[in-house]
C-alpha cells in the first residue's frame, strides 16, 4: 500500500511539472529552436549582438538589400553611444517646453507638446526628436553578374540561413546561377564589432565584393533612420589604408565616429560614390572584422576567427548558465510554440536589452520614438534577467540612474516635490522628452526600487545596499511627497497623473489601482532598505503606507480609477492596457487588494476587453495575474492568445503593427511571466503554479528565481 501511494504521489508531481531538479539538455533545447530562413521576407531578418551593439542582416548574411526590409524588421546597425542631434540654429531651450498645471494647489511645470503654433511648439518638437539614435551604416555584399549588372534579390536562389543560437552566429548560403556562396556573421561579445567570413568562387571572378554604405539620419518617429537623399549633410572620409585595414571617419553635424575594417589576405577599397565604398578581395575566402567607435580607433589585430570563437564561448556560457525551461515533455499542442518564444526571447533580450542604458522598445534593431528609451518600459525589458539568474545583465543598465539623477532631482524640485522624479521618455543624457502623455506618467517611478530589490535578493550584501541605497531613498522621497493627504477622509490619494492605462486623463484621474498598489509595495521595500542600512523606518512613510486609499470598485469589479465609475461602459476604459491586473500580478498581494474582486475583474476583462487595442506586454501581465489568482488555464491562454499584438515572428520578435514590427517589452514580459509560472512567487507553495494540472503541462525547469 505504501508503494502504491508513493507511485500515486510521484505521478501527481510529474503531472504538475514538479521538475526543478531535472537535468535539461540545454544544447538540444536551444538547437531545436534556432530559426531557419529560406527567403527574402521583410519580417524575417536575423540579428547578432552583445547588448550594447547589434547588427541585423538579410538572407545573404549581411546587409545587402536593406530596401526590402525597411518596412519590416529593418537591417539596423546600432550601438549605445551612437546618437545624433540636428542643428539648433534657433537656440531652443528645454525650459521652453514647460507648461504649468495645477493639480495640488500650486503650479507644476511639465514638459509637453503644444498644439498652438509658435516657438514653444517648435522647441518641444525639437527636443522630442533630438537627440535620436543613429544607424551607423550598412555592411553588405556587392553582387553583380559577369557584365557588371547588379544582382537583384529575385535572382538569388536556394537560400538556407540559420541563426545558430548556441554559438551566437548566423550562417547563410545561397546560389546565383551556377555559383554558390556561404556567409557567416557574428558580433564580438566585448566590443562594437561585426565579423564575417565569406566563401565563394564569385569573389575570384569579381562578381562578389563587400560594400559599406552610410545614410544620414531621418529623425523619424519610427523608421530605419536611413535618409539617402541628403549626401551633402554628412561626410565619409577614408583616413587610413594600411596593414590590411581601412579606417573611415564619419561626420554628421556635431557627431563623429569611425568605422575600421581589418581583413585577411589581399583587398582594395574604392569609393563608388559619396558615402558608398566597395572592398574587393583577391581570394576565394574573405574574412574581416568591422569595428564602430566614437573615438579614433586602434585597429584590432585579431582575425575574424577570434571573434567567432569569442562569440561561441560567450553564448555557450550564456545558455549553460542561468535559467532554462524545457517544454518537450508537455503534450499540450501549444507547448512547442511557447518554448520557441521563450528561447528566442532570451536571445533577443540579451542582444537588444542588456546594455549600459535602458533600451528603446525596438532595442538596437531600428528606431521607435526617435530611438529614445521609455523608463516605464524598463521593468519589462529587465526584470526577467533576475528571475532567470542573470541579474548581472539587469545591473548593466541600473548604473545609468546615477547619471540621470541630477536631472530627475531637478524635475521633482521644479514641480514642488522631494527626491527624484524619473522621467518617462529620454536618452543617455537624461533630457526629458516633451509629451502630452509621458510627462504625466508615474508608474516608472517605483521601477528602480523593484529592480534594486531583485538585485539585492540575488546578492544580499552591503555592497549592493551601498551601491543603490541612495537612489532607492531618493526615489521613495518623491513618491512620499507626491501622494496627497486628504484631510477630510484621512487617506492618501494619487492624482494629477496619467496611469499605465493611457486612455485616462491627468486632470480627472484619481487613484488608479495599479499605481496605488505599486506605491504600497515600493514604499514598503524602501523602508526595508532603510532598516538593512542600519537606519530607522520613517514614521511618515509608514503612515503613508497605512493610509493609502483602497482600490475603488463597483459591483465587485475594480475600476480603472476612482473617478471612472463608468469603467465598464466607456470604451476609453476597456482598451489600451488592462493595467488593473498589474495590481495583483506584476505586484504581490497587499492589503489594498481583495483577491476575490480581482478574480471577478480578471474574468470580466477576459470576456469583454477590447483585445484589439492592447500591447504585447498586456498578455504576460494578464498571465501573471491569472497565475496569482489560481487560474493557470487563463495564464497559459493569455500567453498564447491569438491576437495581432501577441504575434511572435520567425526571429522571435513580438510584432505589434505596421509601425512597431519589433516590441521587446512583450518578449521581456513573456520571460517574466513564464519564470513566475514555473518558480512561483514569495510565500507560494504550489509547484509550477501557472500551468494547468491536467497532465498536459509537464514543464521541466532549472535555475529560476521566484518573483516577489
Amino acid at each position: 500500500m505504501k508503494n502504491f501511494y508513493l507511485v500515486l504521489i510521484l505521478g501527481f508531481l510529474i503531472s504538475c511539472g514538479t521538475t526543478e531538479n531535472a537535468k535539461i539538455d540545454r544544447f538540444a533545447l536551444v538547437e531545436r529552436n534556432s530559426p531557419k530562413v529560406n527567403e527574402f521576407e521583410e519580417l524575417s531578418s536575423l540579428s547578432v549582438g552583445n547588448g550594447n551593439f547589434a547588427v541585423t542582416v538579410d538572407a545573404t548574411g549581411l546587409q545587402t538589400y536593406p530596401e526590402l526590409y525597411s518596412k519590416g524588421v529593418p537591417l539596423g546597425t546600432q550601438t549605445q553611444w551612437g546618437w545624433h542631434s540636428f542643428p539648433n540654429p534657433n537656440n531652443y531651450l528645454p525650459e521652453e517646453t514647460l507648461k504649468d498645471y495645477n493639480f495640488r494647489g500650486w503650479d507644476e511645470p511639465y514638459a509637453v507638446q503644444f498644439n498652438e503654433d509658435g516657438r514653444q511648439k517648435e522647441a518641444a518638437n525639437y527636443y522630442r526628436v533630438n537627440p535620436h539614435r543613429l544607424h551607423l551604416g550598412y555592411v553588405g555584399l556587392e553582387l553583380c553578374d559577369s557584365e557588371g549588372n547588379k544582382i537583384e534579390a529575385s535572382q538569388i536562389q536556394n537560400i538556407k540561413q540559420k541563426l545558430a543560437l548556441w554559438d551566437g552566429k548566423i550562417v547563410s548560403s545561397f546560389t546565383i546561377g551556377d555559383n554558390s556562396a556561404t556567409v557567416s556573421s557574428a558580433v564580438n561579445p566585448d566590443r562594437d564589432q561585426l565579423a564575417a567570413t565569406i566563401n565563394s568562387d564569385m569573389i575570384l571572378n569579381g562578381t562578389l565584393k563587400v560594400n559599406l554604405r552610410f545614410p544620414y539620419p531621418t529623425g523619424g518617429h519610427a523608421d530605419d533612420a536611413t535618409n539617402w537623399d541628403a549626401p551633402e549633410k554628412h561626410k565619409t572620409e577614408l583616413i587610413s589604408d594600411e596593414n590590411n585595414s581601412f579606417v573611415l571617419k564619419r561626420t554628421l553635424d556635431e557627431t563623429t565616429y569611425y568605422v575600421s575594417i581589418k581583413y585577411e589576405g589581399d583587398a582594395e577599397i574604392t569609393e563608388k560614390e559619396t558615402h558608398y565604398f566597395v572592398i574587393s578581395p583577391k581570394s576565394g575566402e574573405f574574412s574581416f572584422t568591422c569595428d564602430f567607435s566614437d573615438k579614433e580607433p586602434n585597429v584590432s589585430d585579431k582575425p575574424a576567427s577570434y571573434t567567432f570563437e569569442a562569440s561561441a564561448n560567450y553564448w555557450n556560457s550564456f545558455w549553460n548558465k542561468g535559467g532554462a525551461i524545457d517544454f518537450s515533455k508537455a503534450t499540450d499542442e501549444r507547448a512547442p510554440e511557447l518554448e520557441r518564444r521563450v528561447v528566442l526571447s532570451q536571445y533577443l533580450m540579451a542582444i537588444q536589452s542588456a546594455g549600459m542604458y535602458p533600451p528603446q522598445e525596438t532595442g538596437l534593431t531600428y528606431n521607435s520614438w526617435f530611438g529614445k528609451f521609455h523608463l516605464e518600459m524598463h521593468w519589462w525589458h529587465a526584470v526577467h534577467f533576475a528571475l532567470w539568474n542573470r541579474a548581472d545583465l539587469l545591473e548593466r543598465s541600473l548604473s545609468w540612474y546615477a547619471e540621470a539623477y541630477p536631472i530627475a532631482k531637478s524635475i521633482a524640485e521644479r514641480q514642488g516635490f522631494d527626491g527624484a522624479r524619473w522621467m518617462k521618455m529620454t536618452d543617455p543624457s537624461g533630457t526629458e522628452a516633451p509629451s502630452k502623455v509621458g510627462s504625466f506618467l508615474i508608474w516608472q517611478q517605483p521601477h528602480f526600487i523593484y529592480m534594486a530589490e531583485l538585485v539585492y535578493r540575488d546578492n544580499p550584501t552591503q555592497e549592493v545596499l551601498d551601491k543603490y541605497g541612495f537612489l532607492v531613498e531618493e526615489t521613495a522621497k518623491f513618491m512620499a511627497s507626491f501622494a496627497t493627504y486628504d484631510e477630510l477622509e484621512g487617506r492618501y490619494v494619487l492624482k494629477g497623473i496619467i496611469p499605465a492605462q493611457e486612455t485616462l486623463r491627468a486632470s480627472e484621474t484619481i487613484n488608479p489601482p495599479f499605481e496605488l498598489s505599486y506605491w504600497h509595495y515600493a514604499m514598503s521595500v524602501a523602508q526595508e532598505w532603510r532598516e538593512r542600512l542600519g537606519q530607522k523606518r520613517k514614521p511618515q512613510w509608514d503612515e503613508l503606507i497605512d493610509k493609502l486609499s483602497p482600490l475603488a470598485y463597483l459591483d465587485g469589479l475594480y475600476l480603472a480609477s476612482e473617478d471612472a465609475t463608468d469603467t465598464y461602459k466607456d470604451i476609453r476604459f476597456t482598451s489600451d492596457h488592462p493595467a488593473v491586473l498589474g495590481a495583483l500580478g506584476i505586484l504581490p498581494e497587499c492589503k489594498l487588494v481583495r483577491p476575490d474582486y480581482m478574480k471577478n475583474t480578471l474574468d470580466w476583462i477576459w470576456d469583454n476587453w477590447n483585445w484589439g487595442k492592447t500591447w504585447g506586454w498586456d498578455y504576460p501581465m494578464t498571465a501573471m495575474s491569472a497565475a496569482r489568482l489560481g487560474d493557470p488555464e487563463k495564464a497559459v491562454g493569455a500567453l498564447l492568445m491569438d491576437k495581432r499584438t501577441n504575434t511572435y515572428l520567425i526571429n522571435g520578435h513580438n510584432y505589434q503593427d505596421s509601425r512597431l514590427r519589433v516590441y521587446l517589452p512583450g518578449n521581456g514580459g513573456l520571460l517574466t511571466a513564464v519564470a513566475m509560472m514555473c518558480a512561483g512567487w514569495d510565500n507560494n507553495d504550489i509547484k509550477n503554479p501557472g500551468f494547468p494540472k491536467n497532465g498536459k503541462w509537464n514543464v521541466v525547469w532549472e535555475d529560476l528565481q521566484p518573483m516577489p
